[in-house]
Protein backbone atom coordinates (compact mmCIF):
# COMPACT_ATOMS: atom_id res chain seq x y z
CA UNK A 1 0.00 0.00 0.00
CA UNK A 2 1.52 3.71 -0.56
CA UNK A 3 3.95 4.91 1.90
CA UNK A 4 4.26 1.68 2.94
CA UNK A 5 7.55 -0.56 3.43
CA UNK A 6 8.72 -4.22 4.80
CA UNK A 7 9.80 -3.84 8.16
CA UNK A 8 12.82 -5.18 7.11
CA UNK A 9 13.67 -1.69 4.81
CA UNK A 10 12.13 0.70 7.81
CA UNK A 11 15.48 1.49 10.12
CA UNK A 12 13.90 1.01 13.43
CA UNK A 13 13.92 4.67 15.78
CA UNK A 14 16.32 4.96 17.89
CA UNK A 15 15.03 4.81 21.81
CA UNK A 16 15.89 8.92 22.08
CA UNK A 17 14.13 9.74 19.03
CA UNK A 18 10.93 7.45 20.05
CA UNK A 19 11.05 9.62 23.42
CA UNK A 20 11.42 12.86 21.33
CA UNK A 21 8.23 11.49 19.05
CA UNK A 22 5.75 10.40 22.48
CA UNK A 23 6.82 13.70 23.69
CA UNK A 24 6.14 15.94 20.88
CA UNK A 25 2.92 13.64 19.85
CA UNK A 26 1.67 14.12 23.39
CA UNK A 27 1.68 18.25 23.35
CA UNK A 28 0.16 18.25 20.40
CA UNK A 29 -3.04 15.84 22.50
CA UNK A 30 -2.75 18.44 25.18
CA UNK A 31 -3.37 21.17 22.67
CA UNK A 32 -6.04 18.72 20.91
CA UNK A 33 -7.64 18.55 24.08
CA UNK A 34 -7.11 22.33 25.25
CA UNK A 35 -8.80 23.72 21.96
CA UNK A 36 -11.91 20.68 23.18
CA UNK A 37 -12.68 21.97 26.48
CA UNK A 38 -11.87 25.46 26.42
CA UNK A 39 -15.66 26.08 25.69
CA UNK A 40 -16.68 24.40 28.32
CA UNK A 41 -15.18 27.70 30.76
CA UNK A 42 -17.11 29.97 29.30
CA UNK A 43 -20.54 28.05 29.23
CA UNK A 44 -21.90 31.11 30.94
CA UNK A 45 -20.61 34.36 29.35
CA UNK A 46 -21.41 32.73 26.10
CA UNK A 47 -24.78 31.92 27.17
CA UNK A 48 -25.17 35.53 28.17
CA UNK A 49 -23.41 37.23 25.69
CA UNK A 50 -25.28 35.27 22.52
CA UNK A 51 -28.48 34.99 24.46
CA UNK A 52 -28.42 31.19 25.04
CA UNK A 53 -30.05 28.53 27.03
CA UNK A 54 -28.33 25.13 28.58
CA UNK A 55 -29.49 22.97 25.60
CA UNK A 56 -27.87 25.03 23.25
CA UNK A 57 -24.98 24.85 25.43
CA UNK A 58 -25.00 21.29 25.27
CA UNK A 59 -25.79 21.14 21.40
CA UNK A 60 -22.63 23.46 21.00
CA UNK A 61 -20.47 20.91 22.94
CA UNK A 62 -21.95 17.88 20.97
CA UNK A 63 -21.30 19.59 17.58
CA UNK A 64 -17.67 18.73 18.14
CA UNK A 65 -18.33 15.47 19.28
CA UNK A 66 -21.01 14.38 16.67
CA UNK A 67 -18.52 15.38 13.67
CA UNK A 68 -15.10 13.81 15.55
CA UNK A 69 -17.04 10.22 16.19
CA UNK A 70 -18.07 10.34 12.26
CA UNK A 71 -14.87 11.20 11.31
CA UNK A 72 -12.63 9.57 13.70
CA UNK A 73 -13.27 6.15 11.55
CA UNK A 74 -12.29 7.17 8.06
CA UNK A 75 -9.32 9.02 9.40
CA UNK A 76 -8.61 5.90 10.83
CA UNK A 77 -9.01 4.16 7.77
CA UNK A 78 -7.02 6.92 5.93
CA UNK A 79 -4.34 6.24 8.37
CA UNK A 80 -3.76 2.46 7.95
CA UNK A 81 -3.57 2.89 3.93
CA UNK A 82 -2.03 6.02 3.72
CA UNK A 83 0.62 8.65 5.31
CA UNK A 84 0.00 9.05 9.04
CA UNK A 85 2.00 11.66 9.63
CA UNK A 86 -0.01 13.53 7.01
CA UNK A 87 -2.82 13.24 8.73
CA UNK A 88 -1.83 14.30 12.07
CA UNK A 89 -0.12 16.80 10.66
CA UNK A 90 -3.49 18.05 8.41
CA UNK A 91 -5.70 17.85 11.32
CA UNK A 92 -3.70 19.75 13.97
CA UNK A 93 -3.65 22.68 11.08
CA UNK A 94 -7.20 22.24 10.92
CA UNK A 95 -8.49 22.32 13.89
CA UNK A 96 -6.25 25.16 15.33
CA UNK A 97 -7.79 27.51 12.54
CA UNK A 98 -11.01 26.57 13.34
CA UNK A 99 -10.59 27.35 17.33
CA UNK A 100 -9.11 30.78 16.59
CA UNK A 101 -12.53 31.33 13.87
CA UNK A 102 -14.75 30.41 16.93
CA UNK A 103 -13.76 34.16 18.22
CA UNK A 104 -15.19 35.67 15.47
CA UNK A 105 -18.85 34.21 15.69
CA UNK A 106 -21.98 36.04 16.48
CA UNK A 107 -24.48 33.69 16.88
CA UNK A 108 -25.56 30.28 17.54
CA UNK A 109 -25.30 28.77 14.55
CA UNK A 110 -21.56 30.08 13.03
CA UNK A 111 -20.12 29.01 16.73
CA UNK A 112 -21.96 26.13 15.98
CA UNK A 113 -20.19 24.99 12.47
CA UNK A 114 -16.83 26.12 13.73
CA UNK A 115 -17.23 23.56 16.69
CA UNK A 116 -18.42 20.69 14.28
CA UNK A 117 -15.47 21.66 12.18
CA UNK A 118 -12.88 21.58 15.08
CA UNK A 119 -14.17 18.03 15.12
CA UNK A 120 -12.91 17.06 11.82
CA UNK A 121 -9.60 18.53 12.65
CA UNK A 122 -8.99 16.48 15.87
CA UNK A 123 -10.71 13.43 14.48
CA UNK A 124 -7.78 12.83 12.47
CA UNK A 125 -5.15 13.15 15.05
CA UNK A 126 -6.69 10.39 17.30
CA UNK A 127 -6.43 7.06 15.88
CA UNK A 128 -3.05 7.85 13.76
CA UNK A 129 -0.92 9.49 16.54
CA UNK A 130 -2.04 6.43 18.92
CA UNK A 131 -1.54 3.87 16.08
CA UNK A 132 2.27 5.59 15.89
CA UNK A 133 2.96 5.93 19.11
CA UNK A 134 1.68 1.78 19.95
CA UNK A 135 4.74 1.28 17.35
CA UNK A 136 6.79 3.20 18.69
CA UNK A 137 6.55 0.89 21.80
CA UNK A 138 5.61 -2.46 20.78
CA UNK A 139 6.53 -4.22 23.60
CA UNK A 140 5.95 -4.77 27.30
CA UNK A 141 5.77 -0.59 27.97
CA UNK A 142 3.38 0.14 25.70
CA UNK A 143 0.72 0.80 28.11
CA UNK A 144 2.85 3.48 29.71
CA UNK A 145 3.77 4.73 26.62
CA UNK A 146 -0.28 4.82 25.74
CA UNK A 147 -0.56 6.68 29.30
CA UNK A 148 1.73 9.18 28.64
CA UNK A 149 -0.02 9.92 25.48
CA UNK A 150 -3.35 9.85 26.93
CA UNK A 151 -1.90 12.46 29.66
CA UNK A 152 -2.02 15.22 27.11
CA UNK A 153 -5.99 13.76 27.95
CA UNK A 154 -6.11 15.18 31.40
CA UNK A 155 -3.57 17.93 31.31
CA UNK A 156 -5.02 19.44 28.04
CA UNK A 157 -8.68 19.34 29.89
CA UNK A 158 -7.88 20.76 32.94
CA UNK A 159 -5.79 23.28 31.17
CA UNK A 160 -8.34 24.22 28.46
CA UNK A 161 -11.25 24.83 31.90
CA UNK A 162 -7.94 26.85 33.71
CA UNK A 163 -6.77 28.99 30.58
CA UNK A 164 -10.37 28.99 28.90
CA UNK A 165 -11.78 30.38 32.71
CA UNK A 166 -8.76 32.81 33.35
CA UNK A 167 -7.73 34.12 29.70
CA UNK A 168 -12.08 34.91 29.77
CA UNK A 169 -11.77 37.21 33.19
CA UNK A 170 -8.84 39.14 31.45
CA UNK A 171 -9.10 39.62 27.88
CA UNK A 172 -13.13 37.87 27.04
CA UNK A 173 -14.00 34.79 25.88
CA UNK A 174 -13.48 35.72 22.24
CA UNK A 175 -10.08 36.46 23.09
CA UNK A 176 -9.24 33.46 24.58
CA UNK A 177 -10.37 31.26 21.41
CA UNK A 178 -7.35 33.39 19.60
CA UNK A 179 -4.44 32.37 21.91
CA UNK A 180 -5.61 28.98 22.55
CA UNK A 181 -5.70 28.18 18.77
CA UNK A 182 -2.64 29.29 17.79
CA UNK A 183 -0.12 26.77 19.07
CA UNK A 184 -1.45 23.71 17.14
CA UNK A 185 -0.69 25.67 13.97
CA UNK A 186 3.14 25.43 14.95
CA UNK A 187 2.82 21.92 15.91
CA UNK A 188 1.45 20.20 12.93
CA UNK A 189 4.25 21.68 10.90
CA UNK A 190 6.90 19.94 13.52
CA UNK A 191 4.58 16.91 13.23
CA UNK A 192 5.29 16.61 9.44
CA UNK A 193 8.74 16.10 10.11
CA UNK A 194 8.01 13.03 12.17
CA UNK A 195 10.25 9.55 10.87
CA UNK A 196 7.36 7.04 11.05
CA UNK A 197 8.48 3.81 13.12
CA UNK A 198 7.30 1.70 10.37
CA UNK A 199 6.86 2.73 7.01
CA UNK A 200 8.75 4.75 4.79
CA UNK A 201 7.84 7.90 4.02
CA UNK A 202 8.37 11.06 2.47
CA UNK A 203 8.53 14.48 3.62
CA UNK A 204 4.70 15.92 4.08
CA UNK A 205 4.28 19.10 1.22
CA UNK A 206 0.92 20.31 0.92
CA UNK A 207 0.41 19.16 -2.89
CA UNK A 208 1.91 15.53 -2.02
CA UNK A 209 -0.73 15.79 1.06
CA UNK A 210 -3.59 16.36 -0.96
CA UNK A 211 -2.25 13.60 -3.44
CA UNK A 212 -1.77 11.23 -1.42
CA UNK A 213 -5.11 11.80 0.59
CA UNK A 214 -6.79 11.89 -2.55
CA UNK A 215 -9.06 15.02 -1.60
CA UNK A 216 -9.67 17.85 -4.24
CA UNK A 217 -12.77 20.65 -4.04
CA UNK A 218 -13.77 19.39 -7.27
CA UNK A 219 -13.97 15.60 -6.14
CA UNK A 220 -16.10 16.54 -3.35
CA UNK A 221 -18.47 18.64 -4.86
CA UNK A 222 -19.36 16.06 -7.34
CA UNK A 223 -19.22 13.14 -5.02
CA UNK A 224 -21.19 14.74 -2.75
CA UNK A 225 -23.68 17.63 -4.49
CA UNK A 226 -26.92 16.48 -2.80
CA UNK A 227 -26.36 16.36 0.03
CA UNK A 228 -24.02 19.56 0.03
CA UNK A 229 -26.70 21.24 -1.89
CA UNK A 230 -29.41 19.85 1.00
CA UNK A 231 -27.38 20.72 4.04
CA UNK A 232 -26.81 24.45 2.72
CA UNK A 233 -30.69 24.78 2.35
CA UNK A 234 -30.96 23.59 5.76
CA UNK A 235 -28.68 25.92 7.31
CA UNK A 236 -30.53 28.62 5.80
CA UNK A 237 -34.16 27.13 6.68
CA UNK A 238 -32.72 27.19 10.60
CA UNK A 239 -31.27 30.73 10.56
CA UNK A 240 -34.31 31.97 9.45
CA UNK A 241 -37.05 30.03 11.79
CA UNK A 242 -34.39 31.04 14.74
CA UNK A 243 -34.07 34.94 13.10
CA UNK A 244 -37.18 35.63 11.57
CA UNK A 245 -39.57 33.03 13.47
CA UNK A 246 -37.86 32.89 16.73
CA UNK A 247 -38.14 28.81 16.85
CA UNK A 248 -36.89 26.93 19.82
CA UNK A 249 -33.85 25.57 19.46
CA UNK A 250 -34.11 22.00 19.24
CA UNK A 251 -36.42 22.61 16.62
CA UNK A 252 -33.89 24.45 14.44
CA UNK A 253 -31.63 21.42 14.98
CA UNK A 254 -34.63 18.83 13.74
CA UNK A 255 -35.19 20.78 10.16
CA UNK A 256 -31.02 20.89 10.21
CA UNK A 257 -30.93 16.82 10.80
CA UNK A 258 -33.80 16.29 8.60
CA UNK A 259 -32.39 18.11 5.63
CA UNK A 260 -28.89 16.49 6.22
CA UNK A 261 -30.17 13.27 6.05
CA UNK A 262 -32.60 13.60 3.06
CA UNK A 263 -28.99 14.57 0.89
CA UNK A 264 -27.51 11.85 2.70
CA UNK A 265 -30.78 9.43 1.22
CA UNK A 266 -30.10 10.94 -2.30
CA UNK A 267 -26.48 10.79 -2.24
CA UNK A 268 -26.80 7.27 -1.60
CA UNK A 269 -29.55 6.82 -4.41
CA UNK A 270 -27.40 8.32 -6.81
CA UNK A 271 -24.50 6.18 -5.91
CA UNK A 272 -26.88 2.84 -6.17
CA UNK A 273 -27.80 3.96 -9.34
CA UNK A 274 -24.15 4.67 -10.65
CA UNK A 275 -23.59 0.86 -9.41
CA UNK A 276 -26.03 -0.78 -10.99
CA UNK A 277 -25.22 1.28 -14.32
CA UNK A 278 -21.43 -0.79 -13.49
CA UNK A 279 -20.12 3.07 -13.15
CA UNK A 280 -18.48 1.82 -9.72
CA UNK A 281 -15.77 4.39 -10.58
CA UNK A 282 -18.11 7.54 -10.68
CA UNK A 283 -18.91 6.73 -7.04
CA UNK A 284 -16.65 7.23 -3.99
CA UNK A 285 -16.54 3.55 -3.92
CA UNK A 286 -13.81 2.65 -6.73
CA UNK A 287 -10.60 2.80 -6.72
CA UNK A 288 -8.52 2.90 -3.86
CA UNK A 289 -11.17 4.21 -2.21
CA UNK A 290 -13.12 1.00 -2.63
CA UNK A 291 -10.37 -0.72 -1.12
CA UNK A 292 -10.63 1.28 1.90
CA UNK A 293 -14.26 0.47 2.09
CA UNK A 294 -13.34 -3.24 1.74
CA UNK A 295 -10.70 -3.20 4.44
CA UNK A 296 -12.87 -0.74 7.04
CA UNK A 297 -15.42 -4.15 6.60
CA UNK A 298 -13.05 -6.07 6.90
CA UNK A 299 -12.20 -4.33 10.71
CA UNK A 300 -16.02 -4.38 11.49
CA UNK A 301 -16.05 -7.89 11.04
CA UNK A 302 -13.34 -8.24 13.51
CA UNK A 303 -14.61 -6.02 15.99
CA UNK A 304 -17.85 -8.03 16.16
CA UNK A 305 -15.65 -10.98 16.19
CA UNK A 306 -13.87 -10.47 18.90
CA UNK A 307 -15.63 -10.06 22.42
CA UNK A 308 -13.23 -8.29 24.72
CA UNK A 309 -13.36 -5.45 21.87
CA UNK A 310 -17.24 -5.47 22.32
CA UNK A 311 -17.02 -4.72 26.39
CA UNK A 312 -14.36 -2.04 26.10
CA UNK A 313 -17.25 -0.56 23.09
CA UNK A 314 -19.68 -0.71 25.31
CA UNK A 315 -18.27 0.31 28.76
CA UNK A 316 -15.69 3.25 26.73
CA UNK A 317 -19.09 4.61 25.62
CA UNK A 318 -20.77 4.59 29.28
CA UNK A 319 -17.20 5.88 30.21
CA UNK A 320 -17.69 9.44 27.74
CA UNK A 321 -20.86 9.62 28.84
CA UNK A 322 -20.57 10.03 31.96
CA UNK A 323 -16.71 11.50 32.39
CA UNK A 324 -16.90 13.61 29.46
CA UNK A 325 -20.13 15.15 30.42
CA UNK A 326 -18.78 15.25 34.03
CA UNK A 327 -15.97 17.37 32.63
CA UNK A 328 -18.18 19.73 30.32
CA UNK A 329 -20.77 20.70 32.78
CA UNK A 330 -18.56 21.20 36.00
CA UNK A 331 -17.50 24.96 35.57
CA UNK A 332 -21.21 25.21 35.22
CA UNK A 333 -22.12 23.61 37.62
CA UNK A 334 -19.04 25.35 40.19
CA UNK A 335 -20.47 28.44 39.24
CA UNK A 336 -24.20 28.03 39.51
CA UNK A 337 -24.38 25.39 42.52
CA UNK A 338 -21.38 26.61 44.49
CA UNK A 339 -21.60 30.92 43.54
CA UNK A 340 -18.04 30.66 42.15
CA UNK A 341 -17.65 33.23 39.32
CA UNK A 342 -16.45 31.29 35.69
CA UNK A 343 -12.48 32.62 36.24
CA UNK A 344 -12.71 31.07 40.11
CA UNK A 345 -14.11 27.34 39.43
CA UNK A 346 -11.68 27.26 36.26
CA UNK A 347 -8.84 28.17 39.34
CA UNK A 348 -10.37 25.49 41.63
CA UNK A 349 -10.77 22.44 38.75
CA UNK A 350 -7.27 23.54 37.16
CA UNK A 351 -5.08 23.33 40.51
CA UNK A 352 -6.27 20.16 41.48
CA UNK A 353 -7.31 18.73 38.25
CA UNK A 354 -3.82 19.18 36.65
CA UNK A 355 -2.19 17.24 39.47
CA UNK A 356 -4.43 14.29 40.07
CA UNK A 357 -5.10 13.98 36.38
CA UNK A 358 -1.73 13.84 35.15
CA UNK A 359 -0.59 11.41 38.49
CA UNK A 360 -3.80 9.38 37.77
CA UNK A 361 -3.36 8.63 34.05
CA UNK A 362 0.55 7.67 34.44
CA UNK A 363 -0.22 5.73 37.64
CA UNK A 364 -3.07 4.00 35.55
CA UNK A 365 -0.32 3.22 32.35
CA UNK A 366 1.88 2.37 35.23
CA UNK A 367 -0.01 -0.43 36.93
CA UNK A 368 -1.69 -1.85 34.19
CA UNK A 369 1.60 -2.61 33.03
CA UNK A 370 2.78 -3.91 35.78
CA UNK A 371 -0.37 -5.95 36.63
CA UNK A 372 -0.06 -7.13 32.88
CA UNK A 373 3.09 -8.69 33.80
CA UNK A 374 1.72 -11.25 35.67
CA UNK A 375 -1.87 -11.84 34.15
CA UNK A 376 -3.19 -10.70 31.30
CA UNK A 377 -5.89 -9.37 32.29
CA UNK A 378 -4.14 -6.46 34.12
CA UNK A 379 -4.69 -3.83 32.10
CA UNK A 380 -8.88 -3.80 31.61
CA UNK A 381 -9.19 -4.50 35.19
CA UNK A 382 -7.08 -1.74 35.91
CA UNK A 383 -9.47 0.38 33.92
CA UNK A 384 -12.43 -0.75 35.44
CA UNK A 385 -11.36 -0.38 38.93
CA UNK A 386 -10.77 3.10 38.42
CA UNK A 387 -13.62 3.90 37.14
CA UNK A 388 -15.50 2.45 39.44
CA UNK A 389 -13.75 3.62 42.38
CA UNK A 390 -13.58 7.38 40.98
CA UNK A 391 -17.31 7.24 39.44
CA UNK A 392 -18.68 6.23 43.27
CA UNK A 393 -16.38 9.27 44.62
CA UNK A 394 -17.72 11.46 42.15
CA UNK A 395 -20.95 10.68 43.01
CA UNK A 396 -20.13 11.94 46.64
CA UNK A 397 -18.71 14.80 45.44
CA UNK A 398 -21.45 16.29 43.71
CA UNK A 399 -23.60 16.33 46.71
CA UNK A 400 -20.87 18.12 48.67
CA UNK A 401 -21.35 22.18 48.85
CA UNK A 402 -18.73 22.77 51.77
CA UNK A 403 -15.42 23.79 49.44
CA UNK A 404 -13.23 22.72 51.86
CA UNK A 405 -14.27 19.16 51.23
CA UNK A 406 -15.17 19.22 47.30
CA UNK A 407 -11.54 19.86 46.47
CA UNK A 408 -9.71 17.27 47.81
CA UNK A 409 -12.52 15.01 46.96
CA UNK A 410 -12.77 16.03 43.65
CA UNK A 411 -8.29 15.47 43.15
CA UNK A 412 -9.55 11.64 44.05
CA UNK A 413 -12.12 11.13 42.17
CA UNK A 414 -10.35 12.64 39.39
CA UNK A 415 -7.27 10.62 40.08
CA UNK A 416 -9.52 7.78 39.70
CA UNK A 417 -11.10 8.25 36.82
CA UNK A 418 -8.15 8.90 34.63
CA UNK A 419 -6.41 5.78 34.53
CA UNK A 420 -8.35 3.97 31.95
CA UNK A 421 -6.97 6.55 29.69
CA UNK A 422 -3.72 4.41 28.57
CA UNK A 423 -5.23 1.02 29.33
CA UNK A 424 -7.99 1.09 27.62
CA UNK A 425 -6.63 2.02 24.47
CA UNK A 426 -3.19 -0.43 25.17
CA UNK A 427 -6.42 -3.44 25.63
CA UNK A 428 -7.08 -2.60 21.41
CA UNK A 429 -4.06 -2.80 20.40
CA UNK A 430 -3.28 -6.05 22.31
CA UNK A 431 -6.42 -7.77 20.61
CA UNK A 432 -6.00 -6.59 17.27
CA UNK A 433 -3.55 -6.76 14.49
CA UNK A 434 -1.00 -4.17 14.44
CA UNK A 435 -1.76 -3.44 10.51
CA UNK A 436 -5.34 -2.89 11.64
CA UNK A 437 -4.81 -0.64 15.02
CA UNK A 438 -5.69 3.23 13.38
CA UNK A 439 -8.69 2.03 12.16
CA UNK A 440 -10.10 -0.26 14.91
CA UNK A 441 -9.31 2.55 17.30
CA UNK A 442 -11.07 4.93 14.85
CA UNK A 443 -14.16 2.41 14.94
CA UNK A 444 -13.96 2.91 18.83
CA UNK A 445 -13.91 6.63 18.62
CA UNK A 446 -16.78 6.58 16.56
CA UNK A 447 -19.05 4.58 18.82
CA UNK A 448 -18.36 5.80 22.10
CA UNK A 449 -18.72 9.56 21.26
CA UNK A 450 -21.90 9.28 19.41
CA UNK A 451 -23.31 6.90 22.15
CA UNK A 452 -21.67 8.86 24.97
CA UNK A 453 -20.81 12.44 25.26
CA UNK A 454 -22.44 13.11 21.88
CA UNK A 455 -25.63 12.54 23.67
CA UNK A 456 -24.66 12.89 27.20
CA UNK A 457 -24.42 16.84 26.70
CA UNK A 458 -27.54 17.91 25.35
CA UNK A 459 -29.33 15.45 27.68
CA UNK A 460 -28.00 17.01 30.61
CA UNK A 461 -28.84 20.78 29.37
CA UNK A 462 -32.22 19.35 28.58
CA UNK A 463 -32.61 17.52 31.88
CA UNK A 464 -31.17 21.37 33.65
CA UNK A 465 -33.03 23.61 31.88
CA UNK A 466 -36.35 21.47 33.20
CA UNK A 467 -34.67 20.21 36.71
CA UNK A 468 -31.47 22.31 37.28
CA UNK A 469 -28.17 21.48 37.06
CA UNK A 470 -27.50 19.95 40.91
CA UNK A 471 -30.26 17.29 39.86
CA UNK A 472 -29.13 16.77 36.16
CA UNK A 473 -25.99 16.08 36.70
CA UNK A 474 -26.16 12.85 38.87
CA UNK A 475 -26.79 10.87 35.66
CA UNK A 476 -22.98 11.07 34.81
CA UNK A 477 -21.20 9.36 37.55
CA UNK A 478 -23.42 6.63 37.93
CA UNK A 479 -23.22 5.53 33.61
CA UNK A 480 -19.74 6.15 34.59
CA UNK A 481 -19.34 3.15 37.17
CA UNK A 482 -21.88 0.90 34.92
CA UNK A 483 -19.78 1.02 32.29
CA UNK A 484 -16.72 0.23 34.86
CA UNK A 485 -19.02 -2.85 35.83
CA UNK A 486 -19.32 -3.29 31.74
CA UNK A 487 -15.75 -3.73 30.83
CA UNK A 488 -14.62 -5.73 34.21
CA UNK A 489 -16.75 -8.04 31.93
CA UNK A 490 -14.06 -8.62 29.32
CA UNK A 491 -11.67 -9.80 31.81
CA UNK A 492 -12.98 -13.34 31.03
CA UNK A 493 -12.32 -12.75 26.93
CA UNK A 494 -9.02 -10.96 27.16
CA UNK A 495 -5.96 -13.45 27.67
CA UNK A 496 -7.90 -15.99 24.89
CA UNK A 497 -8.45 -12.92 21.96
CA UNK A 498 -4.74 -11.36 22.90
CA UNK A 499 -3.29 -14.83 21.83
CA UNK A 500 -5.77 -15.17 18.80
CA UNK A 501 -4.11 -11.76 17.69
CA UNK A 502 -0.37 -12.98 18.46
CA UNK A 503 -0.58 -15.16 15.53
CA UNK A 504 -2.70 -12.10 13.53
CA UNK A 505 0.05 -9.45 12.70
CA UNK A 506 0.59 -9.56 9.42
CA UNK A 507 -2.04 -9.37 6.45
CA UNK A 508 -4.82 -6.98 4.80
CA UNK A 509 -8.11 -7.22 6.81
CA UNK A 510 -9.34 -8.98 3.63
CA UNK A 511 -6.93 -11.95 5.01
CA UNK A 512 -8.14 -11.43 8.21
CA UNK A 513 -11.82 -11.51 7.12
CA UNK A 514 -11.21 -15.06 5.70
CA UNK A 515 -9.44 -16.52 8.21
CA UNK A 516 -12.74 -15.61 10.63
Amino acid sequence: MSGEAPLSEVTRPSPRYCAYALGLLTLINLINYLDRHVIFAMFEPIKRDLSLTDTQLGWLASAYILVFSVSALPFGVLSDLRSRRAVIAGGAVFWSAFTVMSGLVRNFWSLFACRAAVGIGEAAYGPSSQSMVADYYPGKGRALAMGILASGIALGGVLGIYLGGRLEAVYGWRAAFFIVGAPGLVLGVLASRLRDPTRRTQPVRVRRYLRDLEIGVSTILRQFTPFLATTVVGVVVAVWLAKARRADATIDIAILSAFVGLGLALNIGRWVRQIRADQIDSTPFGGSVGLALDDLLGALHFVLRTPTLIYVFVGGALFSFGINGLVGWAPTYLARELALTPASAAVLLGKWGLVSGTAGTLFGGFLADRMGRYYKQGRLVTAALGVIVGGGLANWLLLVRDLQIFAPLFAASFFCLTWFNGPMAAVIFDVVPARIGATVIGAYLLFIHIVGDAVAFPIVGMLSDRFGIDTAILLLPITAVIGGTVTLIGARTVAHDMDRASVRTTGTFRRIRKAD
